[in-house]
C-alpha cells in the first residue's frame, strides 16, 4: 500500500458497484458497458476539460485505471487517424477536432451562416474584447443573459478563442483572435476605440454578484 487516497474508497457503503464485481451497473441489472466505453461517452458530453480523478469517481474505478483507458484511447485515435483527437489540457481531457480536418470543420460550420453578427453577438464581442481574458460567467453577469451559445458562434466564426482557465474558478476564459483584429482593421488591442468606460469593469460584475 502507498498510502494514497483511493477514489474507490467508500463508494460501496453508497451503493455504488465497482467495475469487476459482477460487472452490473449501479441503478439495475442492465450489464455494465465496458470502461473504454464509458470514458468515451463521458467526454464526448464534457463542455470542458474533465480531471481524472473526477471520471474515477463517477464510475468507482481507481484514478490510475482512467489514466490507462484515457491514454489508450488516445493513441487509439492518432493511429486509427480519426477527425478527433484526446488532448489533455487544462488539467483534465477532452476532445477536439483533429487538426488535419479543422479546416474542412470550420466550412461546414460556417455554411450559410450569416455574414452579420446578431446585436447579442456584438454585445458579447465587446465584452470580451475590453474584459479579456474573461469567462462566460463574467459576461453573463455583464450582459444579464447567458452566453453560452453566443460564445459558440463567435468561436465558429474564429473570432473569439478559449485563453486558457480561471486560476481560481477552473472555469475557461475567452480572448478575441488575430482574425478579429484583421476584420476590425486593427494592429493590436491598443487601438480599439475608447468604449471600455461604457463597460462594467470586473469590481462593478464582483459588486453585482456579492449579496
Amino acid at each position: 500500500m502507498t498510502g494514497e487516497a483511493d477514489p474507490v474508497a467508500g463508494l460501496e457503503t453508497v451503493g455504488v458497484d465497482i467495475p469487476g464485481e459482477g460487472g452490473r451497473s449501479v441503478d439495475d441489472d442492465v450489464p455494465r458497458p465496458p470502461l473504454p466505453a464509458l470514458v468515451e461517452a463521458i467526454l464526448m458530453v464534457a463542455e470542458n476539460p474533465v480531471p481524472i480523478t473526477e471520471i474515477a469517481v463517477c464510475l468507482g474505478v481507481p484514478a490510475a485505471e482512467i489514466e490507462r483507458v484515457v491514454v489508450e484511447l488516445a493513441l487509439g485515435y492518432i493511429a486509427d487517424g480519426r477527425g478527433f483527437s484526446l488532448r489533455d489540457v487544462g488539467g483534465g481531457w477532452r476532445f477536439y477536432t483533429s487538426e488535419a480536418c479543422a479546416s474542412w470543420v470550420e466550412r461546414f460550420v460556417l455554411a450559410g451562416q450569416s455574414p452579420k453578427l446578431s446585436q447579442a453577438a456584438l454585445e458579447t464581442l465587446a465584452v470580451v474584447a475590453y474584459q479579456q481574458p474573461v469567462s462566460r460567467g463574467r459576461i453573463s453577469a455583464v450582459r444579464g443573459v447567458s452566453a453560452d451559445g453566443v460564445i459558440r458562434t463567435l468561436t465558429a466564426r474564429r473570432l473569439v478563442e478559449e485563453a486558457g482557465t480561471d486560476p481560481d474558478s477552473g472555469a475557461t476564459l475567452y480572448r478575441t483572435t488575430d482574425y478579429f483584429l484583421e476584420r476590425m482593421g486593427l494592429r493590436h488591442l491598443d487601438e480599439l476605440p475608447p468604449l471600455a468606460p461604457l463597460l462594467p469593469g470586473i469590481a462593478d460584475v464582483d459588486d453585482i454578484e456579492s449579496p
